[in-house]
């Protein structure tokens, strides 16, 4: 598929890592409810970074939007973990806010790159929750449905 290095969504998901990082690296490591909420935050935001280029080395539009899926969770537990870093008492919490910021300029990148998924690339999910919009569990999938499967990659 495409070369995920390439992405501005994958630059601003490493860019959001690096933030997270640089936050959670103040907190005081005699800290263990901060030092294990830390490990969780840092798990979310590079999951992030893991799942685009999952989603990028496939074709199928199921598996792209499970990854999405995935990336949308950490993405939304990133945005609340602020509350978390302020009830363990984390004094330098304020700076988690900029963190948030990055979370809605990423939101926005985010729906624009699941747009392009191309939903006639699918296996159908027999489970029902990633196929295409219109297409049901149970449905017939043609053999010519799966055509795309023998293209070469464009990119």
């Amino acid at each position: 598929m495409r070369n995920p290095s390439n992405l501005a969504i994958l630059e601003k998901a490493e860019e959001i890592f690096e933030l997270v990082r640089t936050i959670t690296d103040l907190i005081p490591e005699d800290n263990e409810h901060l030092q294990s909420y830390k490990g969780q935050i840092l798990g979310d935001a590079m999951m992030i970074c893991v799942k685009i280029s999952s989603a990028e080395a496939v074709k199928l539009y199921d598996l792209r939007m499970e990854n999405a899926t995935i990336i949308r969770k950490a993405a939304r537990d990133l945005m609340v973990a602020y509350h978390g870093l302020e009830m363990f008492g984390f004094e330098e919490a304020k700076y988690y806010l900029m963190v948030r910021e990055k979370i809605e300029e990423f939101r926005l990148l985010f729906v624009d790159w699941v747009a392009n998924f191309n939903p006639k690339h699918f296996i159908t999910d027999h489970w029902g929750l990633f196929n295409p919009p219109g297409i049901s569990h149970d449905y017939e999938q043609r053999d010519d449905e799966l055509n795309f499967l023998d293209e070469e990659d464009a990119d």
